[in-house]
């Protein structure tokens, strides 16, 4: 059986992405976009806090038959409302042309970005990009069976492998897709809330010695559970068995980084 890697971070991309002249941060429409071409964390309090954004515009691109699904992206709101503080929460959907790719690489991915993006931050609003792939990551090791289901590779910016995603669901008749994209997403901007250690202090040490901005606290949403052999099937099912609920929440340790740092 393949073993699904959901809570993954990638960002050694930042520090490519990050080299960009300044004339690489306009786009064709001379809209800046340096604020969004910053390295995953350094946009937390943003994100977290009306301090300087008051308001929250999340642009969904999608491959063609590849599109979330409505519960999916309720419960990513209600999930928004709960850890932040941003009350007006507006999303957008592109839907794009298939790269035609096999794999994609963490650069094909932002150059993706950068032809299909249109929402950057502007004035109180603060755009964040999600892109669902039709195609697996290229860091992936068929040999071992170890598949990525999300990352996130910038401040503003994920990306879900929604092939990858669909195929975990089919293995279970307890799992839908809607409950492994919404543990995929969640986790994902757990990462651009700054958790663990990435942009958002730890008021209490918790973080996983053997994997980098993750948390050590069993049940946590924030625990890269799958890099340790247990299976995110097993964490999903054991969840809604018992909890009635497929998704893990975050734990209070989490919660309160989040609270120190502007959010809820």
């Amino acid at each position: 059986m393949k073993k699904f890697r959901l809570f993954t971070i990638l960002i050694t991309i930042g520090l490519l992405l990050n080299c960009a002249k300044d004339n690489d941060n306009l786009t064709p429409e001379g809209i800046d976009r340096s604020a969004n071409l910053l390295a995953t964390g350094d946009s937390a309090n943003d994100i977290l806090s009306n301090t300087v954004y008051s308001s929250l515009l999340i642009e969904v691109a999608f491959v063609t038959g590849f599109r979330p699904t409505v519960e999916t992206m309720n419960n990513l709101e209600s999930y928004l409302r709960n850890r932040t503080f941003k009350n007006d929460i507006q999303v957008e959907y592109r839907e794009i042309a298939s790269p035609n790719e096999e794999t994609l690489t963490l650069q094909e991915i932002a150059d993706l970005e950068s032809e299909n993006r249109t929402a950057y931050n502007n004035g109180e609003t603060l755009a964040i990009y999600i892109f669902f792939a039709d195609a697996p990551s290229d860091s992936d090791d068929e040999e071992e069976g170890i598949v990525t289901l999300g990352a996130v590779y910038r401040n503003t910016s994920m990306v879900i492998h929604e092939t990858e995603v669909r195929k975990l669901a089919n293995q279970s008749s307890l799992i839908t897709i809607s409950d492994v994209e919404t543990s995929t997403l969640n986790h994902e901007f757990g990462h651009l809330f700054g958790l663990v250690d990435l942009g958002t202090a730890m008021v209490n040490p918790h973080e996983d010695p053997d994997t980098e901005n993750h948390c050590d606290i069993a049940g946590c949403l924030m625990r890269a559970e799958l890099q340790f052999g247990g299976g995110i099937m097993a964490v999903l099912e054991k969840s809604k068995l018992s909890k009635g609920v497929a998704v893990p929440p975050l734990d209070a340790e989490c919660i309160l980084d989040l609270q120190n740092n502007g959010g809820r």
